[in-house]
């Protein structure tokens, strides 16, 4: 079972595994710098744990480098939902059609409108309907419920 991720942990998280990422794509230190638009001496401090990649770094780095191993490995999947349910946390947001795989995912609830997934590796939810379009991602089952279950507000 994983744990729920909030900003703090997935910028740690990308932070940490950064170097791996560039490893697994080849590229040297200036190469990688350049694709995700700092500077060499900031790689190379974050890299060494003197700094971070902070919000922005973090999600262009789960953007740029989204079918990274690596990176499906920390998130369970590419990580796009991940980045969402963060950045949308207590926020609506209509979601275009789901196509990631669904390895990462277990069914939890299925009714004749709705689908309840959980990701395996940051157990946070999200609601689809039966045709695949995502309706919410959230870490509390609790918002997700009230919507599976028929109501319009999810209880706000």
């Amino acid at each position: 079972m994983g744990t729920t991720i909030d900003r703090e942990t997935f910028i740690n998280l990308c932070d940490t595994n950064l170097k791996l990422v560039r490893t697994e794509y080849g590229l040297t230190q200036d190469e990688m710098a350049f694709i995700i638009g700092i500077s060499k001496k900031t790689l190379v401090d974050i890299e060494k744990g003197r700094r971070s990649l902070g919000w922005m770094g973090s999600v262009a780095l789960c953007h740029i480098f989204q079918d990274s191993d690596v990176i499906a490995g920390v998130f369970g999947g590419q990580p796009t939902d991940i980045v969402m349910t963060l950045a949308f946390t207590g926020r609506p947001i209509r979601y275009p059609s789901v196509t990631s795989k669904k390895a990462w995912w277990t069914v939890l609830y299925e009714n004749e409108q709705f689908v309840i997934e959980q990701n395996i590796i940051s157990q946070h939810f999200r609601l689809l309907t039966k045709d695949g379009r995502r309706v919410l991602s959230s870490f509390d089952l609790d918002e997700v419920l009230p919507i599976f279950n028929g109501s319009k507000t999810g209880g706000r």
